[in-house]
């Protein structure tokens, strides 16, 4: 059953409690119990605290036990005037089929107070617990804290650059989407992400709040010990608990919440070259002819905004972009099996009259409090926002990629790069946006009085917060609220809501504000160009890079990780922020700028970064119009580092290919993966955050030091072979230090146990089309019994719907054999294999096929 805690009533005297920690709390009651289910009444325990806002005086409660390793608590308002998250956007798990027999997860409660605590059965470990101070819950604050073990072992509630184990003393995460370029430390980013994952004894458990609304997550101790806290402007608390209890297991269970990331094309895997203030399409097609020249192999060029005409975006630039030489350069590189594409922003510019007339006719342009087109400011001045609400968003949209990306007759893009998507206003906020200055907005009334002398009807409405109703609503946000100013500032850049971005305080369809609804901006983005791209290509995967990112976005769509520096810290940084994405957040398609972005890059970074990036899943090079050229081609020694970079990454390319679909199926955290994951019952790895394995089997160990040529790195209790030389290493849990470790050199080892399937000559290739072409070897890296096991996926690589093999390979005992299912027909085969041992092993010729199973001795 569930468990009932009785404690006394506790009631407060005073009107206004003088601070947060004496508000009331709420009183349940009513409580109704199944195997599966619980509800109950939250009433308010005392006098309204008032701190913020105006308090709740009616909650409900609603506890699901939904499958044996995921438990569903949500705390929401009576009469269903609170904002949620509405279904439309993303449908999360609701009902079950679990019991408080079979879950792993049980749920307890105190009446009086209210405070709740979830456990998990087979340790008895307490994962969450309330207990430690009283619920609040007003119209635009919401507090709940959790009481945590001391020094606890964090990670997630993104977007960030911190610390890939999050701090545990005065520590804040502000989830609040906005652009930040230069990444800096402790404040909030392009994306939001409210999950987290927590180790404990070797277990892991994970905890997600389904809330879209700004928020301060404060990790810190008082004398009451360790604890995590939500402060949040507003919404519902709707938490989703899984308990692991293997950190693989949090992040499936953390994907059967919010959804498996989307697969991608293989050529997406290729090398991506981009940068901001390409003067012209000749500029452009002379990079393309450098790296070939280079013969570095250069898979899809990039171009940023330069295209536009005066930065609007859906128009060409007529003297430097015109659109018959865009479309010589498509079909140039079309031609030779490589891949274009352009940027796209979110804004209409109001002075682009064929889009701007389109958006007003079909209405779908959001508008300020008055009823009127909001007008922000961006790149090409004044501008106007697609309301993603409204039930005519997709028309437009799609109407404008079908338009101007057909494949005929405009740019014939194969993918769309989408910016500025929290969404960015430069007009931060101004009501006229050709206006230099930036006026406060009006202070919205948060209160009313009754007035005297006017009819009973003319009185302010009522609230589920202060009476019962037997009315309900449909949970888009209860009116009355300090959208642009609220009373609880959380600690977003500038200090205010409204900085840089459109105001809170514009309505969406549907009688949601972005108050609320900010987060899902991008979001809204993402999936209406997703749409748009599967109308335009139907069998085509669709490929989208956007900046600005919220739960659930993986399965739509990339990442890349925004405006970073040409710096070794965000060298380091990217490491930390690929692991969070693709195991962590599910959003693995994730790269950030190769030798980075804002200011100048030197030779000696921009090797070690080329490197790095070639274990990207997403691998661009990119930088700011401001700052020196990067390309690979530039310098002598970064060439020959992208060379090899490339070359060992289109050997590998079906191996993770293969690593990458499997998240797709099912969430397994198979792409980058960080050490505690692998292996979660050795300490020493809760605190690595520079060493990850790309892909199940492969060991990836940079440079950390700038300037270094050597790096101490960390192997685990396990056989391991380095990858350049095949040579075996023992790993005993400790510290080793490599030296001698080149500008064009990363430290890489293949974990014991393992079956690569390489790609041969894949030195020869210069892009994905051609590798494809190429035939396989095995390379075998026996365990310390020595066995070994492998898998490769087959497929065409391209359609949503392609016929598929899964090929398992295994190896025991000098005998190799392959088995699976072969629904993809191919003429490839493998025709080598290589047993690594002490030495740097031998090789066997082999002739066999990928179409049917097969047993050989070698």
């Amino acid at each position: 059953m569930f468990r009932r805690v009785v404690h006394s009533l506790l009631f407060l005297s005073t009107a206004v409690a003088v601070s947060i920690d004496a508000c009331p709390g709420y009183n349940a009651s009513n409580v109704v119990s199944t195997s599966s289910r619980l509800t109950a009444d939250l009433n308010l325990a005392g006098d309204a605290c008032n701190l913020y806002s105006r308090d709740a005086h009616y909650l409900k409660l609603l506890v699901e036990m939904q499958t044996d390793s995921r438990l569903h608590v949500k705390i929401y308002d009576e009469v269903l005037e609170v904002y949620q998250i509405p279904s439309s956007f993303l449908e999360v798990p609701s009902g079950g089929n679990s019991t408080q027999d079979s879950s792993d997860l049980s749920f307890s409660y105190t009446s009086y107070p209210f405070s709740f605590s979830v456990q998990r059965k087979s340790t008895g470990d307490t994962i969450f617990n309330s207990s430690g101070s009283n619920l609040v819950f007003e119209s635009q604050y919401v507090r709940l804290r959790t009481q945590l073990p001391d020094d606890p072992y964090i990670y997630g509630l993104g977007e960030d650059s911190d610390r890939f184990r999050r701090e545990t003393k005065n520590y804040t995460r502000t989830l609040w989407n906005m652009g930040n370029p230069g990444l800096p430390n402790h404040e909030n980013l392009y994306g939001s992400h409210p999950f987290y994952l927590e180790m404990r004894n070797g277990q892991a458990h994970g905890v997600f709040l389904w809330n879209s609304n700004g928020m301060d997550i404060k990790i810190d101790q008082d004398t009451n010990g360790q604890y995590l806290e939500y402060n949040i402007n507003g919404g519902v608390l709707d938490f989703y608990f899984v308990s692991g209890p293997q950190p693989a297991d949090v992040s499936r269970q953390y994907a059967n919440i919010i959804g498996t990331p989307t697969a991608q094309s293989y050529w997406t895997y290729g090398f991506h070259q981009c940068r901001y203030g390409y003067q012209d399409v000749m500029e452009v097609a002379e990079v393309v002819y450098n790296y070939s020249i280079a013969g570095i192999p250069l898979e899809t060029m990039w171009t940023d905004i330069d295209y536009m005409d005066l930065r609007r975006t859906w128009t060409l630039d007529p003297d430097r972009f015109p659109l018959e030489k865009m479309q010589e350069l498509v079909t140039y590189l079309h031609d030779h099996q490589q891949q274009y594409i352009l940027m796209v922003d979110p804004p209409v510019s109001l002075n682009d009259s064929a889009s701007w007339e389109n958006a007003v006719q079909l209405d779908v342009l959001m508008k300020n409090s008055s009823g009127e087109t909001f007008v922000g400011g961006m790149w090409p001045g004044p501008v106007g926002y697609v309301d993603w609400f409204h039930p005519n968003a997709q028309s437009f949209w799609s109407g404008q990629i079908a338009s101007f990306f057909d494949d005929d007759n405009g740019v014939g893009v194969d993918g769309v790069w989408i910016d500025m998507n929290e969404p960015a206003n430069f007009c931060a906020p101004c009501s006229n946006p050709y206006s230099e200055t930036a006026p406060t907005p009006p202070d919205v009334r948060t209160s009313w009085e009754p007035l005297p002398g006017f009819p009973a009807d003319f009185q302010p409405p009522s609230s589920s917060f202060t009476e019962k109703r037997d009315a309900q609503g449909n949970s888009t946000g209860l009116p009355g609220r300090d959208l642009d100013n609220p009373p609880y500032k959380i600690q977003a850049k500038y200090g205010t809501l409204w900085g840089w971005t459109v105001w809170p305080s514009a309505p969406n369809y549907g009688g949601y504000e972005q108050y609320d609804i900010h987060n899902l901006y991008a979001s809204g983005m993402i999936s209406h160009t997703r749409k748009g791209l599967l109308d335009r290509r139907p069998d085509e995967r669709p490929f989208i890079i956007s900046r600005s990112t919220f739960s659930g976005d993986g399965a739509q769509s990339g990442h890349w990780t925004g405006d970073n520096d040409s710096k070794w810290s965000h060298y380091l940084l990217s490491i930390v922020q690929h692991q969070e994405f693709a195991s962590i957040f599910q959003m693995p398609m994730v790269g950030s700028d190769v030798c980075g972005f804002n200011q100048d890059t030197h030779v000696n970074l921009c090797a070690r970064w080329a490197m790095l990036g070639a274990w990207y899943p997403f691998y661009r090079n990119h930088n700011a119009n401001n700052a020196v050229a990067q390309e690979f081609y530039l310098w002598p020694l970064v060439t020959e580092a992208a060379k090899k970079a490339i070359s060992t990454r289109f050997a590998l390319l079906d191996y993770f290919y293969t690593a990458f679909y499997q998240q797709t199926v099912d969430g397994s955290p198979s792409t980058i993966i960080p050490l505690f994951f692998q292996y979660p019952n050795d300490t020493n790895t809760l605190d690595i955050s520079y060493q990850f394995f790309y892909g199940p089997s492969i060991l990836v160990s940079p440079v950390t030091i700038e300037d270094a040529t050597n790096v101490t790195i960390y192997l685990p209790e396990d056989t391991f072979y380095d990858y350049w030389s095949g040579q075996r290493i023992i790993g005993n849990g400790t510290n080793i230090t490599l030296t001698d470790i080149g500008h064009t050199d990363i430290p890489v080892h293949i974990r014991g146990g393992s079956i690569l399937p390489l790609r041969t000559d894949a030195d020869t290739v210069n892009t994905t089309a051609a590798l494809r072409n190429k035939n396989f070897t095995l390379l075998i890296a026996p365990d310390n019994s020595g066995r070994a096991a492998g898998y490769l996926h087959l497929d065409d690589g391209k359609s949503l719907n392609s016929t598929s093999s899964d090929i398992n390979f295994s190896y025991e005992n000098g005998s190799l054999a392959l088995g699976g299912t072969f629904g993809y027909s191919t003429d490839l085969q493998v025709i080598s294999a290589k047993v690594l041992g002490d030495g740097s092993g031998a090789t066997f010729n082999l002739t066999k096929s990928l179409n049917k199973p097969w047993v050989v001795n070698i």
